[in-house]
């Protein structure tokens, strides 16, 4: 006789025809080594002079009329146009380059459309600007004696790229568990981020990129936290760096928007289409994006200093 079967069944077999296939020992494996090596790879040939200057500087120039590492800040209203300008031209600055990775979890959504795309990004929006809201206002009652902003030296290693080595290497680490999360490779007792949850994912990625700030050694990143840290006022400092952090997420939205909007979102579709797809697009995406964190701040930064050994190339 078969036996009756418990209440909530019907959200168990959702959950067990969600739940991604997993591939076989050798195409994990691959997919393992594909990522780390992408990862490492744009650490090597990665330009911080191409994306900090001609990208983030003269781009904010452009679109501000003035030169913006020249031009001191001189108001409540030229922070707030500078906080998110310069947000939107760092945004392939080394320190926020793998933020963008966070387009594979926004693509979870079974029915892409507009309305859909713009509540994921919504999610997304609001651990972020908790984080970097929260740190600006820590920083500015802090003031300009916090170590991001010091020029001290611990031998010739300043400490607030020691600050950058320690933030982006921990969130390194943590973004390579979540894509072994996303290969399978790592199964724990937590309930999973997907379906009922998606949510909580988006905005736990969120707060990730919203961190990116508490070790951004971005040029014109440090000199709106300069003018917020030197007023000290808390409101101020959340508000800017709330700007600074949409700056950097907008266009990750936009082409995350397009994805799902162009051919009616035909992209996504064929993702959702088989849980294991986006398992897999995950897992790269935030591997690799992991990967680079580690490899570019932790290895190839210490480097710079005479610390450790990385290759270099031409244009680095």
């Amino acid at each position: 006789m078969r036996a009756e079967l418990p209440s909530g069944t019907d959200f168990t077999r959702s959950e067990k025809r969600d739940h991604p296939r997993r591939g076989t020992g050798a195409s994990l494996v691959w997919l393992l080594a594909c990522s780390v090596t992408l990862g490492l790879g744009l650490a090597v040939v990665w330009s911080p002079s191409f994306v900090d200057q001609t990208v983030g500087e003269k781009g904010a120039t452009t679109i501000l009329g003035y030169n913006v590492t020249a031009t001191p800040i001189s108001g409540v209203l030229m922070a707030i146009g500078f906080a998110f300008v310069s947000g939107l031209t760092g945004t392939f600055t080394a320190c926020n380059v793998a933020g963008l990775s966070a387009i594979a979890p926004l693509s979870a959504g079974r029915q892409p459309s507009l309305a859909s795309a713009l509540r994921s990004l919504g999610w997304l929006a609001l651990g972020t600007t908790l984080v970097a809201g929260l740190y600006g206002a820590i920083g500015a009652l802090v003031g300009p004696s916090i170590p991001q902003l010091s020029h001290a030296l611990i031998g010739r290693f300043p400490i607030r790229l020691i600050q950058s080595s320690v933030v982006f290497g921990i969130l390194g680490l943590v973004l390579l568990v979540m894509g072994l999360a996303a290969l399978g490779v790592i199964r724990g007792h937590a309930p999973r981020l997907g379906g009922r949850y998606a949510s909580v994912r988006l905005v736990l990625i969120g707060a990730l990129i919203g961190a990116f700030l508490i070790g951004r050694p971005f040029p014109l990143f440090v000199k709106i936290f300069q003018y917020a840290a030197a007023t000290h006022n808390p409101a101020l400092g959340a508000l800017v760096f709330v700007l600074q952090s949409l700056g950097n997420i907008a266009v990750l939205a936009l082409a995350f928007v397009a994805l799902a909007t162009v051919g009616r979102g035909r992209l996504l579709r064929w993702l959702a289409a088989r849980p294991d797809r986006l398992a897999h697009l995950n897992a790269v995406a935030l591997l690799a994006a992991g990967t680079f964190l580690i490899a570019y701040w932790c290895v190839r930064l210490p480097a710079v200093f005479g610390i450790g050994w990385w290759p270099r190339v031409p244009w680095s």
